[in-house]
């Protein structure tokens, strides 16, 4: 018992030091670009050597797939929060846009892997990508197939509807700027509002 108690603390150890440096690789990925970010940079913030981050992840490669599964994993944990504890279909999804859009601008670099994962992940990396991604595109069909099937949303193709939707919302990357003319808040109401509309 006593072995198995140290090997579980061991194992929660390893766990929260690669959340740790996970965090702070996203932090870095967003700052300077997961292409330019360096694993010297990502343990100079951690204070720890470069050789010691091997002992976590296999290569910068490993690192960046694992940040971008958490950060989807936080993105996709906010849908389900909002679907279960919204009233309306038409405030649920008002809130999925600003969910989107906030991993989009504050995640940049790490959460839009999404959008092309096949540039940028491995063979063996790109199929449980793509399941996380599609699960998060699930939550989007859920709201609109119940919008449509109560009458809230009178759009007839739910799945076209979607990929317009969250099209549109990608988008926000190739031009957000954080000193831009429209904070994050009014950026979530205006493209919740116009895309609200296409809905109804």
């Amino acid at each position: 018992m006593q072995g198995g108690s140290i090997l579980t603390l061991s194992e929660n150890k390893i766990r929260k030091k690669k959340e740790e440096i996970i965090l702070s690789a996203v932090k870095i990925m967003n700052e300077k670009g997961y292409q330019r970010a360096t694993m010297e940079e990502i343990a100079a913030e951690l204070q720890m050597t470069k050789g010691s981050l091997y002992y976590y992840f296999k290569n910068k490669e490993d690192l960046i797939f694992q940040c971008h599964e958490l950060v989807l994993e936080q993105a996709i944990g906010e849908l389900r929060e909002v679907f279960h504890n919204c009233i309306s279909n038409e405030a649920i999804l008002r809130q999925m846009i600003a969910v989107h859009i906030k991993y989009a601008v504050l995640e940049k670099e790490s959460f839009n892997m999404i959008i092309k994962p096949d540039e940028t992940f491995s063979t063996d990396q790109l199929h449980p990508i793509l399941k996380k991604r599609n699960e998060y595109a699930s939550w989007f069909d859920r709201v609109i197939i119940a919008g449509i099937d109560c009458g809230e949303f009178s759009i007839k193709e739910s799945k076209m509807a979607r990929m317009l939707l969250l099209g549109s919302l990608n988008w926000i990357q190739q031009w957000y700027k954080k000193d831009g003319e429209n904070s994050l808040l009014e950026l979530q109401n205006i493209y919740s509002d116009y895309l609200l509309k296409v809905m109804k």
